[in-house]
C-alpha cells in the first residue's frame, strides 16, 4: 500500500491514516464509523509528517454523502482544503443524526481551484452570519460568551501538538527539516485525548 498522505481526527476518537477507499491516485475516502454514543461533529484533518503534495495542488476535503433512494451516486459538500502553507485544519460537518458512518472525501487538486472555492464558502459563511444577527449560528461560530471559536480551539490543538513533538527534535533534519517519527505523534494523540477526558475545558483556556 502506498504511503498514506493525511491523518483525521475525529472528536474524540483515534487518530486515522489509512483511506478505506482509494478510487484513484488523488482521491481517497475515508469511511468512520458512528454509533449513538460515538458520534462527532468537527475533525482536524492535516498532513502527515514528511508528506509533500505535488506542485501546484491542495487537498480539497468533502464530507460524502450515500445515495438517497432514487439516487444513483453519492453526493459531495466541500468543506474546505489544506497544503503548502495550511497543513492542517478543523472541519465542522455538522449535528444531527448521523448514518453508521460518516464518510470524508479528500481529492488532489489544483490549488488555484481550492483556493477559490474557500474563498467562495467564507463569503457564503460570512452573509449567513450577518443574516443571523448576534445570536444563534452568528454567537457560536464567532466564540464571545460561547466560548473560543472553532478557529481558535483548533489553533490551541495544533499548538499542542507542536509544543509535544518538538521535545523529539534533535536539531538536525537537514535540508528536509526535522525528521519525528509517528509514533510520537500516536503518543501525543494518547495524551491529548486523556486530558480532553479529564479536563474538557483545557482547550477553553488561553495555554502558556
Amino acid at each position: 500500500m502506498a504511503q498514506p498522505l493525511f491523518g483525521i481526527v475525529p472528536t474524540g476518537l483515534p487518530v486515522l491514516t489509512t483511506p478505506t477507499e482509494a478510487p484513484s491516485a488523488t482521491s481517497f475516502l475515508y469511511s468512520i464509523p458512528t454509533t449513538a454514543d460515538r458520534s462527532f461533529n468537527h475533525i482536524v484533518i492535516f498532513l502527515l509528517p514528511g508528506v509533500e503534495l505535488p506542485q501546484g495542488t491542495a487537498a480539497a476535503i468533502y464530507l460524502v454523502t450515500p445515495p438517497t433512494p432514487g439516487q444513483t451516486t453519492p453526493t459531495s459538500r466541500f468543506l474546505g482544503g489544506i497544503g503548502p502553507g495550511k497543513e492542517s485544519a478543523i472541519f465542522k460537518i455538522g449535528g444531527g443524526a448521523l448514518s453508521t458512518a460518516t464518510v470524508i472525501g479528500i481529492s488532489i487538486e489544483e490549488a488555484g481551484s481550492v483556493a477559490t472555492r474557500i474563498e467562495e464558502l467564507r463569503s457564503s459563511s460570512s452573509k449567513s452570519l450577518v443574516v443571523s444577527g448576534s445570536g444563534g449560528a452568528a454567537g457560536a461560530s464567532s466564540g464571545g460568551a460561547n466560548g473560543p471559536s472553532t478557529l481558535v480551539l483548533a489553533q490551541r490543538i495544533i499548538q499542542n501538538a507542536f509544543n509535544f513533538l518538538a521535545s523529539f527534535s534533535n536539531g538536525g533534519g537537514g535540508a528536509g527539516g526535522e525528521v519525528v517519527p509517528l509514533r510520537a505523534f500516536e503518543e501525543w494523540w494518547r495524551k491529548f485525548e486523556g486530558r480532553v477526558r479529564s479536563d474538557p475545558t483545557f482547550l477553553e483556556r488561553a495555554q502558556e
